[in-house]
């Protein structure tokens, strides 16, 4: 989402570190560009203008400007800056009340309420071990109703019964009395989706409120809607009090500025933010990670937490015997490119490595079909082709190649792909286990910087661009690597 607003404030601050020393006039001069790019991100003016007048007033300061490193020291003021503006730190839900607690979600129509409804729901049970009962208040939308109960299905939640006729007032109130009787822990209220000037719909949205006295009010916002979700957010909370904030297509293509205003504009958390049309698409939001990343850090810290929740144990298990002995072949292969896919994609973890900011666009555009095309040619070998990569000569590639639907080369280019792979876990073994992983994400082309870097990757154009592979492994990475 960020890409653009990203690789502007990246030109700016790399002219401000290729420079020794600078002025309160070279300050001033990049600060205009950030406020440039900003705009252009849809950020809100007001809340631009906060921004670039506390940046500066930092940045011209004896200081950063007489310091050894002023043109890092602007770009930590900036960071610091970002994730103040966004909201300093995460913020979870609030349940801590008396059984049932109640979540209301508000919003406009088409935002994607009633899915990110089924998917907190999903949280709530799997990750927090709750009841969760989910109670649909649209009589509006067509088949609103029961497209909340076949959510409920798919993730297992239990969904109130429909009863025809019922008015929103009512339903809420029954919807209560349910979650009271049958012991659930929370109560999840979708209410109907609504234009922001619908005065009817706004005053069924209050006394649907009042009657329930909701724990959390949380508006859904899609960000793509840029500018205009600012004025959505402000017309909201005059009428309800909201508690916070949720983002929709947070994975899509909008300049990103409905994040950077939302807090500055509500005064409300961003809770969460959507990141797909699956339903195990919700991340907390925290706010340094995505300061980190609009500024190309990297979120080494949230992929970390995405390899735990999506990794297989008995796979690692079996993964980690095998590296202790230096083996690599061609199902543990496939399994990591099986884990790359449940992780996101190559272009979700691009987006979180340092270094590889630029190779975002490229990787996010096709990593699903190259992945899949990969996980074909694999397919198409045999058993003991797997087990034994060395044994694939000509004929055999040409077989694999025609019955995978690709060419020799790309067979060519994953068999040498595999082979950079395995001589990096060896080197593991050889190096102490912990202390030679930075082979495997380093020059030697392995791992996932030789995937996007190295030009290993099979119908990816403009391979080797990245010039040999991911930077060495970032400081405390180890630490949290021996952590789990």
């Amino acid at each position: 989402m960020f890409e653009s607003l990203s690789e502007r404030l990246g030109g700016v601050f790399d002219r401000l570190r290729g420079r020794g020393a600078l002025n309160e006039a070279d300050v001033r001069e990049a600060m205009r560009e950030v406020r440039v790019a900003l705009l252009e991100a849809d950020v809100a003016l007001p809340v631009v203008r906060t921004f670039i007048d506390k940046v500066t007033e930092k940045a011209v300061g004896q200081s950063v400007l007489k310091s050894i490193t002023p043109g890092q020291q602007v770009v930590k003021i900036v960071n610091d800056a970002l994730v103040e503006m966004l909201g300093s730190e995460a913020s979870d839900l609030e349940l801590a009340v008396t059984p049932p607690a109640i979540i209301m979600m508000v919003g406009l129509q088409g935002s994607g309420k009633t899915t990110t409804t089924a998917k907190i729901a999903k949280r709530l049970t799997e990750k927090d071990r709750k009841k969760v009962l989910m109670a649909s208040l649209d009589v509006n939308r067509p088949a609103a109703q029961e497209q909340l109960a076949i959510l409920g299905e798919q993730t297992g939640v239990s969904t109130l019964p429909i009863v025809a006729g019922q008015q929103p007032v009512d339903i809420a109130k029954r919807a209560m009395q349910a979650a009271k009787l049958q012991g659930y822990d929370v109560l999840i209220l979708d209410t109907a989706g609504r234009l922001h000037v619908d005065a009817q719909l706004m005053a069924e949205m209050k006394a649907v409120a009042d009657v329930s006295s909701p724990a959390e009010t949380l508006l859904v916002v899609d960000s793509l809607t840029g500018q205009d979700a600012v004025n959505v957010a402000k017309n909201f909370s005059e009428q309800v009090p909201l508690t916070g904030v949720i983002l929709t297509r947070m994975d899509g293509d909008a300049r990103g500025g409905a994040a950077l205003s939302m807090r500055a504009v509500t005064g409300k958390p961003i809770k969460f933010v959507g990141t797909g049309e699956k339903l195990d698409g919700l991340d907390v939001f925290h706010p340094e990670r995505v300061a980190g990343r609009i500024l190309g850090m990297g979120d080494v810290v949230s992929l970390v937490e995405r390899a735990a929740e999506t990794i297989q144990q008995d796979e690692a298990e079996a993964l980690a015997a095998k590296m202790a002995k230096g083996q690599f072949d061609m199902n543990d292969l496939r399994a990591q490119l099986q884990q790359m896919q449940r992780m996101g994609g190559l272009g979700a973890l691009a987006g979180m490595l340092p270094g590889m900011k630029k190779l975002q666009g490229a990787a996010s555009g096709m990593d699903d079909r190259i992945l899949v095309r990969m996980d074909a040619i694999i397919s198409s070998m045999t058993k003991k082709e797997r087990t034994k990569p060395e044994l694939l000569q000509a004929k055999r590639k040409i077989r694999i190649a025609n019955g995978s639907g690709t060419t020799v080369q790309e067979v060519n280019k994953l068999l040498k792909m595999h082979q950079e792979m395995s001589t990096a876990m060896k080197k593991i073994r050889k190096m102490g286990g912990i202390k030679g992983l930075g082979a495997l994400f380093g020059k030697g082309g392995g791992g996932l910087g030789g995937l996007l870097g190295g030009g290993g990757l099979p119908g990816m154009p403009g391979a080797g661009a990245a010039g040999g592979g991911m930077p060495n492994l970032p400081p405390g990475f180890e630490n949290l690597l021996k952590k789990k």
